[in-house]
């Protein structure tokens, strides 16, 4: 079977021996991981438009607070690096790390004019609205002080979310952190989570993105992202091949409900997704990662690992909230087990 002009593996034994230091790496599970923490709030109960509710649900948002809560779920320890606001918003996030066992000693309340990110998110499928707050975002706030402060050898790997480079201090404060990593033998896990508002400009973000991704060993987008990056959306399969030419060990390719091709040095293969209900279409890529790394910690072969992921993001779609959603490793073998399988 071929992608294009790629050799694409059914069996994928091959890919063990590749991923062996990877994955050897992350076999203790403990992630430094550098990011955003907010606050997520729900119009209740589910279906309810915005401007019609009359009650909202609240939880812990932010993508990179999102991964870590989906690692700790299963098994994995977490430690954050960002920054929060001064006020009651930034100590709701951090109460709710707490809650969920994410270390926060990394974490740093700033005061002033900035404030907690904050995300007004719908649990709708159709004409589903996000309406989101990121103005003088606390977590750009974020530098190189907050970033030396971790000792990254007490890690397995550092993991990163896109947002962290759209604007500084938070941008350099990053890229150091990438240095710290990579002296530290640490590899860099990235989710490129390209959010258009958060940019001076499109082609600011794709040149840093490129310069991310050009760094890292694992890297996970979806079919547009990768586009965005590429500079051109019908290239966005090229420019995730580009990567793992370039030195990345495992680049995947998301294409919704199309599944997702995973790409490494040896070859290529596509998997599946499974089908549910969803209730609303946020929070699958956060689950995805944090199910995906999981698995390859725990020493599953990278197949199954992407499977495992998939499996992951749809049992948050398919739930209210996205922290709280992320499956456990108990209820995650307990939806393979009844689920008919992915789709091919």
């Amino acid at each position: 079977m071929m992608i294009g002009n790629q050799p694409v593996l059914n069996n994928v034994k091959g890919f063990n021996e590749i991923m062996d230091d990877l994955i050897k790496k992350i076999s203790n599970q403990n992630f430094l991981i550098i990011g955003r923490a907010g606050m997520d709030i729900y119009p209740d109960p589910p279906g309810t438009k915005t401007e019609e509710a009359t009650q909202f649900f609240s939880c812990l948002g932010g993508s990179s607070a999102n991964i870590g809560v989906a690692l700790v779920k299963h098994g994995a320890k977490a430690s954050l690096v960002t920054c929060v606001s001064d006020d009651a918003i930034g100590r709701f996030a951090l109460n709710e790390l707490d809650k969920y066992g994410i270390e926060r000693q990394y974490v740093r309340s700033v005061g002033g004019e900035a404030r907690n990110s904050l995300a007004v998110v719908e649990t709708r499928v159709e004409d589903h609205q996000s309406v989101i707050y990121r103005n003088g975002a606390a977590d750009f706030e974020m530098n190189e002080g907050d970033i030396t402060a971790p000792d990254y050898t007490q890690y397995d790997a550092v993991i990163t979310t896109g947002t962290v480079f759209a604007a500084e201090p938070s941008r350099s404060a990053t890229f150091k952190a990438f240095e710290l990593a990579k002296s530290a033998g640490l590899p860099l896990i990235f989710d490129i989570d390209y959010r258009p508002y958060s940019w001076s400009s499109a082609e600011v973000a794709s040149e840093i993105y490129s310069k991310a991704g050009s760094l890292c060993d694992v890297i996970i987008g979806n079919d547009v992202e990768f586009g965005f990056m590429a500079g051109d959306y019908d290239k966005g399969l090229d420019k995730a091949r580009e990567l793992v030419k370039n030195g990345a060990k495992i680049v995947i390719y998301k294409m919704g409900e199309e599944g997702a091709i995973t790409i490494t040095p040896e070859a290529e293969f596509k998997t599946g997704i499974y089908p549910v209900q969803a209730l609303k279409p946020t929070g699958a890529g956060d689950s995805f990662m944090g199910g995906f790394i999981a698995s390859l910690a725990q020493g599953y072969d990278i197949k199954n690992a992407v499977l495992r992921g998939s499996a992951c993001a749809s049992i948050v779609v398919s739930n209210v909230g996205c922290a709280p959603a992320m499956p456990t490793t108990a209820e995650l073998e307990n939806f393979l087990v009844n689920h008919s399988g992915a789709t091919q």
